[in-house]
């Protein structure tokens, strides 16, 4: 019990209100904790566990050599300085960079003919069967789970080339429309601040948190889902959508809307923010600094008003 809030209860529940883990989720990290195994009733359970458990090490190993390369990339670094991130800011996302050759994570692998490689989406299989990176010449954003372990990666590359932007593919540990980029970091700044700011970018995340909207995430190159909305109103009680001012902002705040409808509750709130035309938070706040963007909070719609104006 907490004689400050009032929260009290068992350690299941802390864990679920505090990480947003499901029931089951909690038992396994308590028993994690505890060195115990929770005794599995089918055994593909255990099998695909064991499964997932070895794609997220392969991850993980790929997260911490794409950390070390950015210290030696100064074309990375000079971008990151350039977009105005800070050391300790890409430190805290675990910011990376993936060398511009054809197989650079083979010196992070115990074998790059592990079949685990592919199936974690790091390494595909081109003509004639041979290996290459997924992501080359890049800058890398891992993407964690609510536990932080890293389940994929957001890219962006670095001078003209397309896709800007390359994300993970779907595989057995990583589901677009489920997982959120920053959720992990920002877990404690929504309990501090009691909402959740989502935004379009991975860029934007970093941004926001980096002048003190640590409470922000984003959608990870899909629409929001109701499945995101369901996870964040799990967490919090406001769930604010800022979106770029332009077409795609407007299109976007408007699936956001119909994701939010079924999962409302009257306890729940969600307002809606459409930023100046040719403003996104990463511009807003280098251009007027972030009082600018908490004004602009200041000024969302709740959900009731925003769906009278889009229809």
């Amino acid at each position: 019990h907490c004689f400050g809030c009032g929260a009290h209860g068992s350690a299941i529940g802390f864990l679920m209100d505090q990480r947003g883990l499901s029931y089951v989720e909690a038992i396994h990290d308590l028993a994690q904790q505890a060195g115990l195994t929770v005794p599995e009733t089918v055994r593909t359970d255990s099998e695909q566990a064991h499964r997932s458990r070895g794609l997220v090490e392969l991850l993980g190993a790929a997260a911490d050599y794409y950390r070390r390369e950015l210290k030696v990339s100064p074309a990375a670094v000079d971008y990151l300085k350039g977009r105005g991130i800070t050391g300790q800011t890409a430190a805290r996302f675990a910011l990376g960079y993936a060398p511009d050759a054809w197989q650079p994570l083979r010196a992070a692998m115990a074998s790059y003919d592990d079949p685990r490689l592919v199936e974690a989406g790091l390494v595909i299989i081109g003509d004639e069967g041979k290996r290459y990176d997924r992501f080359r010449g890049r800058v890398m954003f891992p993407i964690r789970n609510r536990r932080g372990a890293v389940i994929g990666f957001g890219a962006r590359i670095l001078g003209a080339g397309e896709p800007k932007y390359l994300n993970s593919p779907e595989t057995p540990v990583f589901h677009k429309g489920q997982e959120l980029y920053g959720l992990f970091e920002a877990q404690e700044a929504i309990r501090n601040r009691k909402r959740i700011i989502v935004c379009e970018g991975y860029m934007d995340v970093i941004q926001l948190a980096q002048a003190g909207f640590g409470e922000s995430v984003a959608a990870l190159g899909t629409a929001v889902t109701g499945h995101h909305v369901s996870s964040l109103l799990r967490l919090t009680d406001h769930v604010i959508f800022a979106f770029d001012g332009d077409a795609a902002g407007r299109k976007a705040a408007r699936r956001a809307l119909e994701a939010a409808l079924p999962a409302i509750s009257d306890t729940k709130r969600a307002s809606f923010l459409l930023l100046p035309e040719g403003e996104d938070p990463d511009s807003l706040i280098k251009a007027h600094g972030a009082g600018a963007f908490e004004d602009e909070l200041r000024r969302a719609l709740p959900l009731s008003r925003w769906f009278a104006r889009s229809l």
